[in-house]
């Protein structure tokens, strides 16, 4: 690992993935790491009355500053951006070396980076960008971090089908097609593109993107009619978004933390996923976008909330696309691991 980021071809090879041995169902050697802490640079939320706790810290409204000539002064004070979207900074520890990777980056060109000014944190300073899936809403901030960081080859992971031309095509209503992700625009840009189906290790072995997740539940079947992918001739049904990967670390003595964008493949399948991966059972938090909102997948949150407490997680942080119904059932469910998601807060795991 590394602590700083010059930008070489050294810092690159540091974080460029390579192929973790076995299939899928074979244990992968992750290494165990003494911290990490997932910062929120974006989520569908911001609340400045959010207090915090020995594992969560939060922002207040004085994160942010603004002229306005209607108060004494000239300015206010106006928190952080909360939008449609996710982003988070990954910093793992393992002993004196620290390493940050952006996971996401949101849905519009300059939320993610506001946010991250306003929080004091130096977005050139990471190591990748690790992408969840090719949907617009978490790829949008791509524009402002390559404006920051240019000059610099920006080590990217994404899932080769990222680059898939979506739409969503409900009935009775003109299909909305969705902003397309652009291989040549972001390799114009700067980011050197490392693209993988298969699981990647990065990070000296402390960090794992999961690849495609299996998808093994009854009741996680993915996307419903409406969300449709572009085969080369027509519109089809599209409803595994097979780029959907997650990244996980393991904590030593603690478990799994395991962060999710939107959480298409499942969550269950995608926590499952992650333990065979590893060969470690025990979680210690679930972080991220789990997709259970919408007529379509609220009859998903009374079995995965089922599976999800069977596995006992620690800490339990759902986000973005996770849905209000979700979150008051898992709020019931794990009073003790469930923590409301806000953009700005950081969650903290260490080692036991």
């Amino acid at each position: 690992m590394c602590e700083g980021a010059s930008g070489t071809g050294l810092d690159v090879a540091l974080v460029a993935p390579r192929p973790a041995l076995g299939d899928a169902i074979d244990p992968i050697g992750l290494e165990p790491v003494d911290e990490v802490i997932v910062t929120t640079l974006v989520d569908n939320v911001y609340d400045a009355l959010l207090q915090g706790d020995e594992r969560t810290t939060r922002v207040s409204f004085g994160a942010g500053h603004a002229e306005a000539p209607q108060f004494e002064g000239g300015e206010t004070v106006v928190g952080l951006r909360a939008e449609h979207g996710f982003s988070a900074l990954v910093t793992v520890r393992r002993d004196a070396s620290t390493t940050s990777l952006l996971f996401d980056a949101g849905l519009s060109p300059d939320a993610m980076m506001v946010n991250a000014d306003r929080l004091g944190i130096d977005l050139r300073g990471v190591q990748g960008v690790v992408l969840s899936h090719g949907h617009f809403d978490h790829v949008g901030g791509l524009a402002g971090l390559a404006t920051r960081c240019a000059g610099r080859s920006m080590p990217m992971v994404v899932h080769p089908m990222a680059w898939t031309r979506r739409r969503l095509a409900v009935p009775g209503a003109d299909p909305l097609e969705m902003p397309t992700l652009s291989r040549r625009a972001l390799e114009a840009e700067g980011f050197a593109l490392v693209e993988r189906r298969q699981p990647s290790l990065l990070v000296d072995d402390c960090v794992l993107i999961t690849g495609e997740v299996d998808r093994t539940t009854e009741f996680e079947r993915g996307m419903p009619a409406a969300h449709e992918a572009w085969t080369g001739t027509a519109w089809r049904h599209d409803p595994d978004v097979v780029d959907d990967q997650a990244l996980v670390v393991h904590v030593r003595g603690r478990g799994l933390v395991v962060l999710t964008g939107c959480g298409h493949a499942g969550a269950v399948n995608i926590v499952r996923h992650a333990q065979r991966l590893t060969g470690v059972s025990d979680v210690a938090a679930l972080v991220g976008g789990l997709h259970l909102s919408g007529l379509a997948f609220e009859p998903v949150i009374a079995p995965t909330i089922e599976a999800l407490t069977a596995m006992a997680p620690s800490l339990v942080v759902p986000g973005h696309c996770t849905g209000w119904r979700a979150q008051h059932a898992l709020a019931a469910a794990l009073p003790n691991a469930w923590t409301a998601g806000s953009s700005g807060s950081s969650h903290r795991v260490d080692a036991a």
